[in-house]
């Protein structure tokens, strides 16, 4: 089955970097910030498919940028202050019962790289929830919420109970997500 994975994800990940391009990623900053985060994103999928603690640190690593270029993105956009401020203290929340559940199961040398992601994660879906509001597409908001959630499945099966079940639901989960992300470069040119 691995074998089949060094195929299937880069090709899935080429994908949504594809239809970005296509949908005109290049045509603006925003665009520009979007294509960045799918290619970090697509780069953080090569390096979650080795089973090596290094390579799944690097992959978080990517994974971290690509939430830094997506929330750069959307804060190049116009936002709205109040929403973005509601928005933070809903994804604080949320963040907050997600750390408490999942470091209890993390080990000392994942526990600062996760929650840097997490805090990371958690700014980029209240910029993009914030720019949806404004006048972003609504995909840019359910792109980043559906990302986070599919973390939360990369999350469960690495450190809490590896299931083919959670892998059912966030595999796909997380791809939609970045198609999702990516198509709202079409808007923003």
């Amino acid at each position: 089955m691995r074998p089949g994975i060094w195929i299937a994800k880069p090709a899935a990940a080429a994908c949504f970097v594809w239809a970005a391009l296509a949908w005109g990623a290049l045509d603006s900053w925003y665009g520009c910030w979007m294509l960045a985060g799918l290619l970090l994103s697509a780069c953080g999928d090569l390096l979650l498919i080795p089973r090596a603690a290094s390579a799944f640190q690097a992959g978080i690593a990517a994974f971290l940028l690509g939430h830094v270029a997506y929330a750069v993105a959307f804060a190049s956009s116009p936002w709205s202050p109040a929403v973005l401020l509601v928005a933070v203290l809903a994804v604080a929340v949320a963040a907050w019962r997600i750390q408490r559940w999942l470091l209890p199961h993390v080990s000392a040398d994942f526990r600062v790289p996760v929650l840097a992601y997490l805090t990371v994660i958690s700014g980029m879906v209240a910029l993009a929830v914030a720019a949806s509001a404004a006048g972003r597409p609504v995909l840019a908001a359910v792109g980043a919420i559906a990302f986070a959630a599919s973390d939360i499945s990369v999350a469960r099966n690495r450190f809490v109970d590896p299931s083919f079940a959670t892998t059912a639901w966030g595999l796909p989960l997380y791809f939609a997500s970045q198609l999702a992300l990516a198509s709202t470069v079409a808007a923003a040119g």
